[in-house]
């Protein structure tokens, strides 16, 4: 039996690879700096996990699975290179580990986790037992990640550090495309040109199935292999398949019709459970994968209407004193409009509050002006400092940017401490708080709650 140490197995990607193998039957074994909820699933679940890396953790190791925010000096890194034991991204492992499957790639700049839990799920109420890695917890499925017992496998396709380029996928499904990570990518030509590369990468007689409402996802077409084929889905009258008569349901989801040729009679009518515009494009993508697949559109829309979301994306977190606490992993000035645009549908009339945590300062800084112009659904704007996450920290304060901000009224407090102590003292009954943040400022929403509880006792 092949043993797989994994370093970083506390984090979204790596754990579930971890979860994956040890559904096969894989030994697995993994270290972190600290134990994430995550990390200790996999604990439960036959994995030897350990807090904190030592060269002696990769004892008995034949493979070794690191992420990206690993660096070569990392001790366990040293040390299975001085052993002659092999050491592998998740890009160069994943294509390997997913070999007999038919890959089902979701890949874009945002809206990966959401549609990639939504495609997963419906594959799974239809019976067609998919295998799954996702970026986040899917609320249906309970998990992140399985072995899966049928053909198809669902694959959160990350374009950071290039992870996507080892997948070679028979479907990609590409939600958009918009210059992101300059840590990464320093150029917007570097982000486009790894889109562009992946799409490479279909298989023979692979389907892209692209967002044509969205200028450069649609341009991805031409970079398809010759014997591929594509498929367009979105709101205008020139996609594949469209969604039409959106309205809102008595859920706060949004419901509408969906049409293939877009004049033509309505395939199906689907009902979401989740709210927002960039939603009904979610769901659109996912069913236009089972279109291209030959499945049955209205069973797929009947598990579409059961679907109710992943951990952090618009996840309410609770209620307290008629104050609804919402998380969401928004870091991107689009996805923010969206999010905030969701809270506007979903909640009309409300006060909106936004909590925003900048991450990492490339980005902060790359698309600043971007940013400034993204909370105009927010009543009131707090910008908390920048989350630093991979990167070194800089002499740079968002306040500039603060005072930039449009449409909304806005302030910088630095510390989540500070942040949840003002919201306990200005939050009033029907309030809806957004805690927008890819790094730790969902403990905001736990704390706020709290506070709010004692406020009520």
């Amino acid at each position: 039996m092949t043993h797989v140490h994994l370093i970083g197995i506390g984090g979204t990607g790596i754990s579930s690879i971890a979860r994956v193998l040890l559904e096969k039957g894989y030994t697995v074994s993994g270290s972190d700096r600290a134990l994430s909820p995550l990390a200790l699933e996999l604990q439960k679940a036959g994995a030897t996990v350990y807090e904190g890396h030592a060269s002696g953790n990769i004892e008995g190791a034949d493979l070794i699975v690191r992420s990206s925010a690993i660096p070569d000096k990392n001790i366990e890194v040293v040390t299975a290179r001085s052993r002659g034991i092999p050491i592998q991204k998740r890009s160069d492992f994943l294509n390997s580990l997913l070999r007999e499957y038919r890959v089902l790639a979701v890949a874009g700049s945002h809206g990966k986790t959401t549609t990639s839990t939504m495609l997963a799920w419906t594959l799974e109420e239809m019976g067609l037992q998919p295998g799954f890695i996702l970026g986040g917890v899917s609320k249906n499925l309970g998990t992140n990640a399985r072995a899966g017992g049928g053909r198809h496998f669902v694959v959160e396709a990350d374009e950071y550090d290039y992870m996507f380029l080892g997948l070679e996928p028979a479907v990609i499904l590409l939600t958009n495309v918009e210059y992101d990570h300059p840590d990464c990518f320093p150029t917007h030509e570097d982000y486009f040109g790894a889109f562009s590369a992946f799409v490479k990468n279909l298989k023979p007689g692979g389907i892209l199935v692209t967002n044509g409402d969205q200028l450069v996802a649609a341009s991805m077409a031409a970079e398809k292999p010759h014997n591929t084929k594509a498929l367009t889905y979105g709101l205008t009258d020139t996609v594949d398949i469209a969604a039409r008569d959106l309205t809102v349901n008595p859920a706060g989801g949004m419901s509408f019709t969906i049409h293939a040729p877009v004049n033509s009679a309505p395939l199906a009518k689907l009902d979401l459970q989740v709210p927002g515009e960039h939603n009904v494009r979610n769901a659109l993508g996912v069913m236009a994968v089972h279109s291209a697949l030959g499945n049955d559109l209205n069973k797929a829309a009947a598990a579409l209407s059961t679907y109710i979301g992943s951990g952090r994306r618009f996840e309410i977190v609770g209620e307290e004193n008629g104050i609804t606490v919402i998380d969401d992993y928004a870091h991107h000035p689009s996805k923010i409009r969206a999010t905030l645009s969701a809270a506007r549908t979903r909640f009309p009339g409300r006060r909106v509050i936004a909590v925003w945590q900048p991450h990492t300062y490339s980005r902060t800084l790359a698309l600043e002006e971007d940013f400034a112009n993204s909370f105009s659904d927010a009543d009131l704007v707090i910008v908390t400092g920048i989350y630093a996450s991979r990167e070194k920290a800089q002499e740079y304060s968002v306040e500039s940017l603060v005072q930039r901000i449009k449409n909304a009224q806005a302030f910088h407090i630095e510390s989540l401490s500070g942040v949840t102590q003002f919201l306990a003292q200005i939050l009033q009954p029907e309030d809806v708080l957004l805690v927008l943040s890819a790094g730790d400022a969902d403990i905001v929403c736990r704390d706020v709650i709290l506070l709010l509880k004692e406020r009520k006792g």
